[in-house]
């Protein structure tokens, strides 16, 4: 089965990019530095940031669904980052290089299967999951913080 992984859309965080300090803080963002790589994953290029750029840290709504699942996590948000083009069953190297929680959910957003891989065996996990008719899409998280990573459908 053919799958695609999407990233956020960079256009829900313009209104961010470029505020003051002061300013984040009035949206509960803030301005981060990397000091590492890998270490900040943006959630709109899908890759990581390089030691010295700039990334917004926000909280987001994941899964905005009226579900007991709804929620929202912390992303990081490269201030540079442009749109991830993402292949069909692709693995993005922020992905293959993480311990990720795979998280199923049908249309109307409730978990019906959660799992986690490697990043290196994430495409097979993938697969399996959205093998069942009733899953409509993944959310993979970044299994050890917890945090939103990418939305997986079906291609």
């Amino acid at each position: 089965m053919d799958f695609q992984i999407t990233g956020l859309k960079r256009a829900q965080f313009a209104h961010l990019i470029g505020l003051s300090d002061a300013e984040l803080a009035g949206h509960n963002a803030r301005r981060v530095v990397a000091d590492r790589q890998p270490g900040f994953p943006c959630r709109v290029s899908l890759v990581d940031a390089e030691p010295g750029e700039t990334l917004l840290l926000l909280n987001y709504e994941h899964l905005p669904l009226p579900s007991p699942y709804r929620a929202t996590h912390a992303i990081y948000v490269r201030e540079q980052a442009r749109d991830a083009s993402v292949a069909v069953n692709e693995i993005p190297s922020v992905l293959r290089t993480r311990l990720l929680s795979l998280r199923a959910f049908s249309e109307d957003g409730m978990l019906l299967e959660a799992d986690v891989a490697e990043g290196a065996q994430l495409a097979p996990a993938i697969r399996r999951m959205l093998s069942a008719g009733a899953v409509a899409f993944l959310h993979l998280h970044n299994a050890r913080p917890g945090c939103y990573a990418a939305r997986v459908d079906r291609a």
